[in-house]
This record gives structure tokens, C-alpha cells and sequence, in this order.
């Protein structure tokens, strides 16, 4: 037993639908005119009225059963069945109809309901997948129906896209899975089986919020595929860690690390030609690797640590020139007599390098007296 929940905005292609299947029966309704399909639509149509606000009314539920569970699915028991999924679903007080189909192997009936109760409330869907896949558990345990096979299971080549591709995206993912411990791991070897994978960021915050792969032009959502391919619950499973493509990486930039230190070195050697010798950066770390968008995790927000010999200023980045450039020019403003209190200031304003304030002070206090 499974349950597919859809949102909708008209009755009128729904009921049309459902009505319109060949032995289409009503097992169960209430308070909706049983005549045409139109007095079915209006009977849903008028009761939106009483919240026009709501822009997707329309509630629409398919249970399907497995065909072992057939010979015991009558009419009635379908109908039992069906009323206890809507009561752990929390839908009642509400115009709803019960149709029973019989076009497919798999014995299945459609729950069309309104989302706006008799009191003009509406009824909730906040995590409606969730209960459904427990209010699903829950009658599959309570009246001993067959659960569905793994999909690995299914025969792929009688499927049509793009399901055929879903399943087999499925089955490399639960494949490779298995002998992953990294993103990294599970891209690569998603990637050798012509598999992509996408994250989605979010804007606001900047961090990752979704996944999806992609494989002969189908994309589909992680949890699309499999609930156990969401996003949330692979990265409990999986590390950001990538120490071989960083290995791997770091040779080819050598040459411009070793650029970047000798032209940081001559600034080195401007500052401390003038007699300061203070604010000396440090090595400077090597460029941010290129690497592949599935591949890049957000990095958590961490205090920041002068390691690159740049300093903020007034909240602007400064290199060691520059600051030296402006130190240059308070000087000269003190010898012109402005007040002494005005230069220590902004001095200890620009010189907000952790644990050292008070040291850079003392040091430019005897530098210039």
C-alpha cells in the first residue's frame, strides 16, 4: 500500500478524471451532490468560498495496493481501509468522494477531497509526506498487507522513460552508496555511470538545502528517487573531506605561491627599511582550488585570523603598503601639531590584530616621540 498525494488549484480536471475511468465506482462520499460530473465540481466549487484566500484547495490522494492483496480488497474492506488513512491524515469535516478503479493489476482508488473543512479552515498539509508514509506503515502492519518490493528488484527494461531512468539512477546511488565515505567518493563513481549530481543553495544563507541527479537529460530531486537520498539524511551519512584532490591540486600551484611570496616579501622590506618592522604578514595561502560544484561544501563562518598580510581597515581590506601608506600619513599629520590622542586613536582602530593592540601602540609611541 502506497499513498501519492497531489495539491491542486480545479476540481473540475480531477473529478473529470477520476469519473472518467471505465467501472469508475464511488465507494464513499460526503456532502457532495452524486449526480453529473458538474454537480460534482460545484458542490467542491462552492465550498471555496468560504476561503477564497487559499490558492490550491484542491486535496487529491491515490492509494494502490500490491496485486497479492487483491483477493482481499472488496469494495467494503477498500473502504475501511481508505476512511482510517484519512482520519491519521487528519482530514475530515470536509466534502470529499471515495472512486475505486480497475484499469491496472494493482488494485487502487482515489481520495478527492477539499482542503477547506465546513468551518472555512484549512486543512493542513505540513508534512504530509512524512504521515502518509506513517499512516501507510501503520495499516500495512495493523491488517497484514504486502509491503512493495526494493525497486532494485524491478526489471528496469520494461519501464519507459523517464521511470527508467529513475530506477536506474535508484540503483547506482544505493549501489555506490555501499562503498562511499565522502561526496567525493560518491560523485566520482556516480560520474563514471554517467550520473550528475546538482546541489541546491540556498540564497538567503548560502547553504546547501537540496540535491538532485541528473542522467540522459531527466533530472529528478534526490528525494524524488528515494526518500533515503535526501539531502539531509546522505549528508549524515557522507564527509566533505577530500584530502586526495587537494594533494593532487597543490603541485600545479606551486609556482604561483612562490610568485605571491616574493612580491610580498619587497613589501616586507619597504616596512621594515622604515623601522617598524611589525605588521609582517604571514605566508600567503595558495589560491582556492577549482573543483566541481557537487564537490564544494559551505564552510561554517569562523573567526577571522590575519594569515594572508592583508588587515582591515575601517572594514576595508589593506595590505601591508597600504597601511604603512596611511601610518605614513598620520605621522605626518602629528608633526604638523594636531593632537596627539587623534593619531593614537586611529592607530588603535586600523592595528585590531588579536592579542597585539596594546604592543603596536607602545612600539609606534617610541617610533615617534
Amino acid at each position: 500500500m502506497i499513498g501519492k498525494i497531489k495539491k491542486g488549484k480545479s476540481f473540475g480536471g480531477c473529478i473529470r478524471y477520476v469519473m472518467g475511468k471505465d467501472n469508475a465506482k464511488i465507494l464513499e462520499s460526503d456532502g457532495v451532490l452524486l449526480g453529473t460530473n458538474k454537480e460534482m465540481i460545484d458542490s467542491f466549487s462552492c465550498q471555496c468560498l468560504l476561503n477564497p484566500k487559499i490558492k490550491q484547495p484542491l486535496g487529491h490522494i491515490a492509494l494502490s495496493f500490491k496485486p497479492e492483496d487483491a483477493p482481499r480488497l472488496s469494495d467494503e474492506f477498500m473502504t475501511k481501509i481508505a476512511l482510517e488513512y484519512m482520519e491519521l491524515m487528519g482530514i475530515k469535516n470536509t466534502l470529499f468522494i471515495l472512486v475505486r478503479h480497475h484499469n491496472t493489476d494493482n488494485p487502487h482508488c482515489h481520495l478527492v477531497y477539499n482542503r477547506i473543512d465546513y468551518n472555512g479552515k484549512v486543512i493542513s498539509s505540513q508534512n504530509d509526506f512524512k504521515r502518509n508514509e506513517i499512516a501507510t506503515k501503520r495499516l500495512k502492519d495493523k491488517y497484514g498487507l504486502t509491503y512493495a518490493e526494493d525497486k532494485s528488484k524491478t526489471n528496469v527494461k520494461n519501464l519507459h522513460d523517464p521511470e527508467r531512468v529513475k530506477y536506474e539512477i535508484h540503483n547506482a546511488v544505493k549501489a555506490t552508496l555501499k562503498h562511499s565515505r565522502t561526496w567525493w567518493d560518491l560523485g566520482k563513481q556516480l560520474q563514471k555511470q554517467g550520473i550528475g549530481m546538482t546541489f541546491k543553495i540556498n540564497r538567503r544563507t548560502g547553504k546547501n538545502e537540496g540535491l538532485s541527479f541528473t542522467k540522459d537529460g531527466y533530472t529528478f530531486k534526490a528525494s524524488d528517487v528515494s526518500r533515503q537520498f535526501s539531502y539531509s539524511k546522505l549528508n549524515a551519512q557522507l564527509s566533505w573531506d577530500i584530502p586526495k584532490m587537494q594533494t593532487e591540486i597543490e603541485p600545479k600551484q606551486q609556482p604561483i605561491r612562490q610568485e605571491v611570496e616574493q612580491n610580498y616579501s619587497v613589501t616586507n622590506s619597504l616596512i621594515e627599511s622604515n623601522g617598524l618592522g611589525l605588521l609582517t604578514p604571514s605566508d600567503v595561502p595558495p589560491e582556492d582550488e577549482q573543483v566541481p560544484s557537487w564537490q564544494k561544501q559551505k564552510k561554517k563562518d569562523k573567526k577571522k585570523t590575519n594569515t594572508t598580510g592583508e588587515y582591515g581597515v575601517f572594514g576595508h581590506t589593506t595590505t601591508s603598503l597600504q597601511l604603512f601608506a596611511i601610518l605614513y600619513k598620520i605621522y605626518m599629520a602629528q608633526n604638523e601639531n594636531k593632537c596627539y590622542s587623534i593619531w593614537v586613536k586611529y592607530i588603535w582602530k586600523i592595528c585590531r590584530i588579536s592579542g597585539k593592540q596594546w604592543y603596536i601602540i607602545r612600539q609606534m609611541c617610541d617610533f615617534w616621540r
